[in-house]
């Protein structure tokens, strides 16, 4: 401790910072980003006035020295990989998995889902867990529907797998790659992407059979069906009037009808079929699908747009034909797909619209927009779409470029649905994101470039080739991870210059000398877990890493034992819903309380806790 006397106080000062820190980012009085530049900016101040000067008289914690935690090569893969990530999600490149997965489901919806919790736990390995949990929200919703159970019975779960996941490889997880990025600043070999494989799939095993066994017993049952998830249009299922021509090369061409349905327009209901000038009501027994039908039919919009993300054929004929009717004008959208917005608009009472049909009062050539079909709640509608006369209150469905549906917000007739937007990918675009990412894994992989290269040369490539824009990019990267891992990592590097990091080792080595290791690496496996629900996962594994590193040293033992301990630990924030970013995110679907992830995470921390305190001996040998 020689070497820490003439710092001693500025030490004690770093401590009341880290303190303050705690405190600032869990009572969340203020948000995150103020709080971060808060405590910057006292560090900043007091070591400008108080500097920690070295050998030449340079101070060690200048401006310079505190505020490289911003150009840190793992924050920056991070930020990177978000980019990477909202590439992927924006395109639906993993759309054609969820479905999938979805169809399965409808089979062997109980089998299915604990299938689908591996799924998520194994792409969370390699994905930001975040856009992976939005994405399978309204899948698992689907199928617990249909097994018949409800939301709290699945989506925390959802959440848990997708951190346990998280937690066994390097990019798995923005938690992984902070600590990692500390490690890199020290004389310490950097960590690759499968170094801690063998314990972090041994946690997550037994993480993942208390997660699909244990919590959905231990959630409460308040939510309604689970299908009352993901929107209004979802959940009441009002359906809309919707037509399908048939061309003379439409899949649908030949056709017949089992037990009077269409098994290729599954989950929608076919209301008519006008073939010529004679209509063909239900029930259809022994009819077959002719070139030049037309036919009705009523369908949720979940349902149609679940057909138009996927590139279905179905309506590729019907929306080329519209598009090619108004490429004329300049304001149709040039092809379907790429970015188009699917909206509601409602016919505004005393609209010019009421008592016209659709053809009559040339909606695409006045609002550059298609109607895909019309909502009617007074009775039911069997007629084709472009005979249906409008009237006040009717929903349309439209779709159109994201400006033209913009514009539709300053026109008198119809009143748009903000809320209800969503673009549509293109699935071309989402080939191209999904061969970014792979290329991106296997140049990691083999070695050929450390991770930080690679996931910014991924999303540069992915702005490059299309899949996002400058300014969507830019939305993907989240300045809350920005500014409070930047800041911690300056506090970081204020406790190791200062001696604060060898003071804890020290102290913690002297409080448990008389246990042995196994006992002060399971104490600091739990410290670690506590503080991460408290804190924050990004924060929690800057702060813990340098303390690793020096009670590793003080002990004689290797570093990276205690390292992958905070990486482990760190990823334990089950007991709260701020613990990390997707609770937050499952709290409204599965309708919970705070209490709720006290309950029911709580135990799932503890597990860990035993469940590494005896393997990790053990494996390595200590």
């Amino acid at each position: 401790m020689e070497t820490l006397t003439p710092f001693v106080w500025q030490m004690w000062a770093v401590y009341a910072l880290v303190l303050t820190a705690v405190v600032l980012f869990s009572m969340e009085r203020l948000t995150l980003e103020i709080s971060a530049l808060a405590i910057l900016t006292a560090l900043l101040i007091f070591f400008y006035l108080f500097p920690v000067p070295g050998p030449d008289g340079r101070n060690l914690l200048g401006t310079t020295a505190l505020m490289s935690g911003f150009a840190n090569p793992a924050l920056i893969a991070v930020l990177a990989l978000l980019v990477i990530g909202q590439g992927m999600f924006q395109t639906g490149a993993l759309d054609g998995v969820t479905r999938m997965v979805a169809d399965f489901g409808s089979r062997h919806p109980a089998r299915t889902i604990f299938l689908t919790f591996l799924l998520v736990a194994f792409a969370s390995a390699f994905l930001n867990n975040t856009p992976i949990v939005v994405m399978f929200i309204p899948v698992l919703a689907t199928l617990a529907g249909r097994f018949g159970q409800r939301a709290p019975k699945v989506m925390m779960t959802l959440s848990f797998v997708s951190i346990l996941g998280g937690m066994t490889t390097l990019i798995g997880s923005s938690t992984n790659l902070l600590a990692a990025g500390v490690v890199l600043n020290t004389k310490l070999p950097p960590i690759g992407i499968f170094d801690f494989v063998v314990p972090g799939v041994f946690l997550a095993t037994i993480g993942f059979l208390y997660a699909t066994l244990a919590v959905p017993r231990l959630v409460p049952d308040r939510a309604g069906p689970a299908q009352e998830i993901g929107g209004a249009d979802q959940g009441s299922g009002k359906q809309y009037i919707a037509q399908i021509e048939v061309t003379s090369d439409h899949p649908l061409v030949g056709i017949g009808a089992v037990a009077g349905l269409f098994p290729p327009l599954r989950d929608m209901t076919v209301r008519m079929i006008q073939r010529g000038e004679h209509p063909i009501l239900p029930p259809f027994e022994d009819i077959s699908l002719e070139t030049g039908d037309v036919i009705i039919i009523a369908a949720t919009r979940q349902t149609l747009t679940e057909s138009l993300k996927s590139g279905s054929k179905i309506f590729e004929g019907m929306l080329e034909e519209r598009f090619a009717e108004g490429a004329g004008n300049g304001d149709a959208p040039s092809r379907p797909g790429g970015e188009l917005t699917l909206a509601e608009a409602v016919v505004a009472p005393g609209s010019r619209m009421i008592g016209q049909t659709i053809e009559q009062i040339a909606f695409r050539h006045q609002t550059g927009c298609i109607v895909l079909g019309v909502q009617r709640r007074s009775r039911m509608i069997r007629s084709l779409l472009n005979d249906i006369r409008l009237e006040a209150g009717d929903v349309l469905l439209v779709l159109g470029k994201s400006a033209r549906i913009q514009d539709l917000r300053h026109n008198r007739d119809v009143l748009l649905l903000e809320w209800s937007a969503t673009e549509l990918p293109d699935p071309k675009l989402g080939y191209r994101a999904l061969a970014v990412f792979g290329i991106m894994v296997t140049t990691v992989l083999l070695g050929w470039l450390p991770i930080e290269i690679a996931a910014v040369a991924g999303a540069g490539a992915i702005i490059a080739t299309g899949v996002l824009n400058v300014r969507q990019a830019a939305r993907a990267i989240d300045r809350r991870i920005f500014l409070m891992v930047g800041a911690m990592l300056g506090v970081a590097t204020a406790l190791d210059v200062t001696g604060g990091a060898q003071a804890i080792a020290q102290s913690s080595v002297a409080l448990f000398s008389g246990y042995g290791v196994p006992v002060i690496l399971s104490a600091f496996f739990l410290a670690t877990a506590i503080t991460t629900n408290v804190l924050t996962n990004n924060a929690t594994a800057v702060l813990f890493t340098p303390i690793a590193i020096s009670t590793a040293n003080q002990l004689g033992v290797d570093p990276m034992v205690f390292v992958y301990a905070v990486i482990f630990a760190a990823n334990c924030s089950f007991a709260t819903p701020m613990g990390y970013q997707t609770n937050l995110l499952v709290m409204g679907p599965g309708h919970y309380e705070f209490r709720d992830f006290v309950r029911a995470g709580t135990p799932l921390v503890i597990l860990l806790w035993l469940a590494y305190s005896f393997f990790a001996p053990w494996y390595y040998g200590l």
